[in-house]
Parts: structure tokens; C-alpha cells; sequence
């Protein structure tokens, strides 16, 4: 009996211990300053990495321009789903940007954490809804490059059948 008792108490001031050890590493992640030294390098680094990520978009932009002009019809479905790739690309980049900038903003390792957090709830809501977006507009682009083929293929089975 008294053996139980002890390990009773033992497993008690183990947990009142692990406690207040947790209680202390979450003070201390709420009161850890964001040195102005990295956030400062942070914002640089984010604003030139904005700018060849500009450079680049507008290199793709010209380049998709100059492929929608050399494809027909199934040519224009592909570049219409390249285009709404792009557009998603471009917003999903941008709000990383978002990210990145409040991310330096932050002065304490909790509002650090917050912000993480609700970026990526976010950034999941926002991939479904363009896997969405994705799915309706192929649906679309398979729908208008089949029905031509369907009406060739009538069209040649029609003079395969005349011809024999």
C-alpha cells in the first residue's frame, strides 16, 4: 500500500514539474523579441526576391503571349488553362509575399506562430478553390476539343463508308 501511495506522489510531482516547465517555455516563447536585425534582412530579402520574381513573370508573360498566338482551337484551351495556372501561380506567390512581410513584421515568436497559422488555413482554403476553378475550366477546354474531333471523325468514317 504505501508503495502505491509513493508512486501516486512521484507521478503527482512529475507532473506539477512538467507543468510548470511548460509554463516557462511559453512565457518565454511569448516574451522572445524578433531581433530588428533579421526582420530588417528579412524585408530585403523578400523585396528582391518581389523584384526577379517580376522580372520573370513579365519573361513568362511574353513568352505565353507569344504561344497563343501559334495554337488553334485546342491551342487556345491549353493557353487559357496555362493562362488561369499562371494567374493562380501569380496569387499564390503574392500571398506568400503577404506572408513574408507580416512573418517580419512580427516582434514575438507568438504572433510569429498566429501568423503561420492562419496563412496556411488560408492558403488551404484558397488551393481548393482553385483546384475547383481547375477542374471546371478543363472540364470546359475538354469539352470544346472534343466535340470537333467528334464531328471529324464522323466526317471520315462518313467518307470511309461512301467510299467502299
Amino acid at each position: 500500500m504505501t508503495e502505491s501511495i509513493n508512486t501516486k506522489v512521484a507521478a503527482d510531482q512529475a507532473r506539477e514539474t512538467t507543468r510548470k516547465a511548460a509554463a516557462k517555455i511559453e512565457q518565454f516563447a511569448i516574451d522572445t523579441q524578433m531581433p530588428e536585425a533579421i526582420r530588417t534582412l528579412a524585408e530585403k530579402n523578400i523585396a528582391q526576391t518581389q523584384e526577379l520574381y517580376a522580372r520573370s513573370k513579365d519573361a513568362l508573360e511574353a513568352l505565353l503571349e507569344s504561344w497563343e498566338q501559334t495554337f488553334g482551337a485546342a491551342g487556345q484551351g491549353v493557353a487559357a488553362l496555362n493562362r488561369k495556372v499562371i494567374d493562380m501561380t501569380q496569387r499564390n506567390i503574392n500571398s506568400g509575399f503577404d506572408f513574408a512581410k507580416s512573418l517580419a513584421g512580427a516582434k514575438t515568436v507568438a504572433e510569429a506562430i498566429e501568423l503561420h497559422s492562419t496563412y496556411w488555413r488560408n492558403q488551404l482554403n484558397t488551393l481548393e478553390t482553385q483546384a475547383e476553378e481547375m477542374r471546371e475550366l478543363s472540364t470546359r477546354v475538354t469539352a470544346d476539343v472534343v466535340e470537333p474531333t467528334k464531328a471529324q471523325m464522323k466526317r471520315v468514317t462518313g467518307d470511309f463508308q461512301k467510299a467502299t
